[in-house]
C-alpha cells in the first residue's frame, strides 16, 4: 500500500504574493549571472483548490518551488526510504517533464511524457545519488487548451519505522486571537487531525484563551483532542517544557511538535514533518523553516548552526539569510540544492520524538532565548540529529522587526548564551571576547540599560545553575524593574511627547550600509570613540535636545557614537528611544563588564564542570514538576 510522503499543494488564502512558494509563476532568464523574471505565466486565479490548479493553454509551469519540490537529499540521508513515486492526475492534453538536480543545482531531465484526456500517471524515482544534495520536481507544458492538475503526491511503498501519533504544544502569552486562528486551521484539516493525539495550549497570560471570541466554537470541534493548561508565566522554555512534560504522560503519541503562538501555519508542513520523523532511521528532531509574516515569500533562515568558536547562532552559509523566492525560485538558487545540516531548529516549529525527550530531558529553565539551540546541541551530543526540512514551514514575525537585543530580553540573550556555552563550548575565550565587543558596542551606542542587563546576566551565571529553576518565575519583573532606572529604555510613543531634534531626520544613503573600512580602521575608530566617551563629558545643552533622528536601520554601532544625543526609531516603528551620552555610566559599566569578563575567563573550567554536572537534574521531569507546582 502506498504511503504519502508529500502532497502537491497550492495556497487557498487568495494571496498572490505567496504563489512563488508553491510553483514557479514566471519565465526566467539571466542578466550578468543574476536571475531575472521575464513574464508571468500563471497567477493566483489558476488555483482551483488546495490540491488542484490550472495550467494555462500553451504555458509551461514548473513546480520547482519550496512547497512542491521534493527534497530528495534529506530523505536519502536520514530515512529508510530508497525510492519515491510521483503520482499525478491530470485533465487535458499536456507534456509532463520530470527533473532532478544535483548538489550544485545543475538540472537533468529524467522523463518527458505526453498525456491526453483524463489521465493518471506515475513515475518511480530512486533516491540513490542524493547524499550531498538534490531535489526532484515536475513541470507541465499545456497543449492548445487549459490543463487541470487534479492532484499530485509523492509516495513510497516502504513502511514507516515508528508510526505513532503527534501531540502539538503551543505556548501563549496574551495572544489568544492568534491561538484561536491556529486551532481553527488545525480543525479544518481532517487529514492532519487524524494524526493528532492531543493539542496542548499552555496559557501563561492574563488574557485567557478560554475567554477569546471563537474559542468555544473551535473547542467544540476539537473535543477531547484539545487541552488548555493555565500556569504562571515561565517564559517560552517553561511553556514548552510543560508540553514536553505532558507529552511524556500520553502513551499513544510518539512525537511532539512545538509551535509559537503568533504564527500562520501551513498544515501540510506539519504533516510532512511528522511523516519524515516516522521514516527516520533513528529518532530525529525535525524542524520547520520560518517565513516572514510581513514579507511572505522571504525565508528568514534555512539551516541554523551554533558557531562554536564564538558560541553564537547563525547560518552555515551567509546566502541563506532572508532569501526571497520572488527574486529567485528553486531553479534559480543553486545553493539551496546542497543538503544543509543543522545543529538545531527554532521552536517556532520543531518536532521532537518522545524517545529524545526520555533520553535527554526537558528544556533548560532559561525563560526565553537559547532553549531551542541548547536542546539541539544536547540532542546532537547524544546522537540525535536535527533536520530543518524543506517544505515544512510556517509564517512568523521576523526578528528584524523586534528590538529584543536592547529591551528586557537583553538579559536572557546574555545569560542564556553563557549558560549554553558553559555546557557545550570547548572553551570560553571566544564567547567572552565577543561579549567584550558587544559590551563596548552597546556602550558606544549609549544603550546603557542593555549593557547593565548584560552585567547582571554575568553575575547571575557566576552564582551557578541553582538560580535557573529558583528564579524562573520572578526574574522577569526584576529585570523590568531594573530597566526603569535608565532613560534610554523609555519609548516615546505619543507624537506630542517626542522631542524635536536640531538637525531633524538624518537620511543615510544605503540602508544596511557596511561598516567603513577594514578591521584596522574600525579598531582605530573604536579606540578613539571609546576615549572620547570615557574622558570627554557631554555638555548640558547637547543633552537637553536631540541632535538628530535616525531610523533603526541607519542607527548602526559605528554611526550612533558620533552623536551625544540622538533619537532612534524602534524596530516596530511605533515609537522612539532617546539616547544621551553619560560619561559616568560609560565608565562604570565598562569597568564592571571588563572585571566580570576576566573573572568568568578565570573561573570558566570549574564553572563549566558545575553546570554540566547539574544539567541532567535541572532538565529532569522531576525538577520541572516542582517548578510547575504539581
Amino acid at each position: 500500500m502506498p504511503h504519502v510522503l508529500q502532497n502537491v499543494i497550492f495556497p487557498t488564502s487568495g494571496d498572490p504574493e505567496v504563489l512563488p512558494l508553491y510553483l514557479d509563476p514566471e519565465a526566467w532568464t539571466e542578466i550578468d549571472d543574476d536571475p531575472v523574471r521575464v513574464t508571468a505565466i500563471a497567477d493566483i486565479n489558476t488555483i482551483r483548490s488546495q490540491r488542484s490548479a490550472i495550467v494555462p493553454a500553451g504555458a509551461r509551469v514548473s513546480y520547482a518551488a519550496y512547497f512542491n519540490g521534493f527534497p530528495a537529499s534529506y530523505w536519502r540521508r536520514f530515512t529508510k526510504v530508497d525510492h519515491v513515486t510521483l503520482r499525478l492526475e491530470l485533465q487535458g492534453e499536456a507534456r509532463i517533464v520530470v527533473n532532478r538536480s544535483n548538489p550544485r543545482g545543475a538540472i537533468q531531465t529524467l522523463e518527458s511524457r505526453v498525456v491526453t484526456g483524463a489521465s493518471q500517471e506515475s513515475f518511480t524515482l530512486p533516491l540513490a545519488g542524493f547524499l550531498d544534495g538534490g531535489w526532484y520536481w515536475f513541470e507541465i507544458i499545456a497543449g492548445p487548451q487549459d490543463v487541470e492538475l487534479v492532484s499530485g503526491d509523492w509516495v513510497t511503498d516502504s513502511e514507516p519505522v515508528n508510526p505513532g501519533l503527534l501531540d502539538i504544544g503551543i505556548t501563549t502569552l496574551n495572544k489568544a486571537d492568534y491561538c484561536v486562528r491556529t486551532l481553527r486551521t488545525l480543525a479544518d484539516d481532517a487529514a492532519l487531525l487524524e494524526q493528532i493525539g492531543r493539542i496542548m495550549i499552555v496559557d501563561q497570560g492574563t488574557k485567557k484563551l478560554v475567554d477569546e471570541p471563537g474559542y468555544d466554537e473551535v473547542a467544540a470541534r476539537l473535543g477531547d483532542k484539545l487541552q488548555v493548561i493555565e500556569q504562571a508565566n515561565l517564559g517560552g522554555s517553561g511553556g514548552f517544557a510543560r508540553s514536553m512534560f505532558e507529552h511524556l504522560e500520553h502513551p499513544d503519541a510518539e512525537y511532539l511538535i512545538l509551535l509559537d503562538d503568533d504564527v500562520t501555519v501551513e498544515t501540510q508542513g506539519i504533516l510532512r514533518a511528522l511523516t519524515f520523523a516516522r521514516y527516520a532511521q533513528k529518532p530525529t528532531i525535525v524542524g520547520g523553516h520560518m517565513f516572514d509574516l510581513n514579507d511572505r515569500t522571504v525565508l528568514n533562515a534555512y539551516a541554523e548552526v551554533v558557531h562554536l568558536d564564538r558560541f553564537i547562532w547563525g547560518q552555515s552559509t551567509k546566502n541563506q539569510v532572508r532569501h526571497d523566492f520572488r527574486r529567485a525560485n528553486l531553479k534559480q538558487t543553486p545553493w539551496m540544492h546542497a543538503r544543509m545540516d543543522a545543529d538545531y531548529n527554532g521552536w517556532w516549529m520543531c518536532l521532537i520524538p518522545k524517545a529524545v525527550i526520555r533520553k535527554i530531558g526537558l528544556s533548560l529553565p532559561l525563560f526565553i532565548k537559547w532553549d531551542d539551540s541548547e536542546y539541539g546541541l544536547r540532542a546532537k551530543e547524544h546522537g540525535f540529529p536535527t533536520v530543518s526540512l524543506p517544505g515544512a514551514a510556517l509564517w512568523h514575525i521576523s526578528w528584524l522587526d523586534k528590538d529584543d537585543s536592547i529591551d528586557w530580553q537583553a538579559y536572557f540573550h546574555a545569560r542564556n548564551r553563557l549558560v549554553a556555552a558553559l555546557l557545550h563550548a570547548p572553551q570560553g575565550r571566544g564567547v567572552l571576547l565577543d561579549f567584550t565587543k558587544l559590551h563596548l558596542k552597546q556602550l558606544l551606542q549609549m544603550q546603557y540599560s542593555a549593557a547593565s542587563l548584560r552585567i547582571r546576566a554575568m553575575q547571575d551565571v557566576l552564582r551557578g545553575p541553582e538560580h535557573l529553576h529558583a528564579e524562573i518565575a520572578t526574574i522577569l519583573p526584576q529585570v523590568r524593574s531594573e530597566l526603569q532606572s535608565f532613560g534610554d529604555a523609555r519609548i516615546y510613543r505619543d507624537v506630542e511627547e517626542i522631542p524635536s531634534s536640531r538637525r531633524g531626520r538624518v537620511v543615510v544613503s544605503g540602508t544596511w550600509e557596511s561598516h567603513p573600512g577594514g578591521w584596522t580602521r574600525i579598531g582605530v575608530w573604536a579606540g578613539l570613540s571609546s576615549l572620547r566617551h570615557f574622558f570627554v563629558k557631554a555638555k548640558d545643552e547637547q543633552l537637553d535636545r536631540p541632535e538628530a533622528q535616525l531610523t533603526r536601520y541607519d542607527a548602526t554601532w559605528w554611526r550612533v557614537p558620533r552623536y551625544d544625543s540622538v533619537l532612534i526609531t524602534t524596530a516596530a516603528s511605533d515609537g522612539m528611544h532617546w539616547y544621551r551620552r553619560d560619561r559616568a555610566q560609560f565608565r562604570k559599566l565598562l569597568r564592571e563588564g571588563q572585571a566580570l569578563n576576566r573573572r568568568l575567563l578565570r573561573e570558566w573550567p570549574k564553572l563549566s564542570a558545575r553546570y554540566r554536572a547539574a544539567s541532567k537534574d535541572v532538565t529532569s521531569p522531576e525538577a520541572w514538576k516542582q517548578t510547575f507546582g504539581l
